[in-house]
This record gives structure tokens, C-alpha cells and sequence, in this order.
């Protein structure tokens, strides 16, 4: 995901992240591309450099304790059932079966 900061004098995009903090945005564009934008209220970043090589990223990324910290919790919330399936999210969000998938 890029981090993209606006300025003050986008005014169009000011007024749409003024929306978005009250309720979630859906934007459609002239071709039918939808994106949504929501308000994150909290949000976990790790540095995982920033090599076109993929051994030398996986070695940063193993290094990275913090994330490998919140990996395992995360882990550990899963085998706890504290995560909701996929499957339960599409079918509370009424999303169509795809693919063999609810």
C-alpha cells in the first residue's frame, strides 16, 4: 500500500477525506471502476526494505521483530477464533459467490 499525504489545497480530495471520516466512501470512476475510501483509525507499518531482490527482502522482513511479534499474535488469534472467515465476511457483506467461493 503507498501512503500518498494530500495537501491543503486539494480541495476536491479535502472534501472527500471529510466525508470519509463519518462514513465510508464509494467512488466510481466514468468507467466503472469502483475504489473505496475509509478512515483507518489505527494502523501497523513495518519496514521491510526495499531490495528488488526477494531472498534479501525475506531475510529483512525475518529480521523485523516487531512484525514477526505481530504476526505470531495474529497467529495466535486465529487458533483462538477470534478472526471472522473470509466466507463470514462475504456472505455479512452480501458479496455473490465467485470463483467457487461465497
Amino acid at each position: 500500500m503507498k501512503t500518498i499525504t494530500i495537501p491543503a489545497r486539494a480541495k476536491t480530495l479535502n472534501d472527500l477525506l471529510k466525508k470519509a471520516r463519518t462514513a465510508n466512501v464509494l467512488l466510481r470512476s466514468e468507467n466503472g471502476e469502483q475504489f473505496v475510501l475509509a478512515k483507518v483509525s489505527s494502523v501497523l507499518s513495518f519496514y521491510v526494505g526495499d531490495s528488488d531482490d526477494f531472498d534479501e527482502e525475506i531475510k529483512t522482513t525475518r529480521a523485523n521483530k516487531k512484525l514477526m511479534k505481530f504476526l505470531d499474535q495474529r497467529g495466535e488469534q486465529a487458533r483462538r477464533g477470534k478472526l471472522i472467515p473470509m466466507a463470514e465476511v462475504e456472505k455479512r457483506l452480501g458479496l455473490k459467490k465467485r470463483n467457487g467461493r461465497r
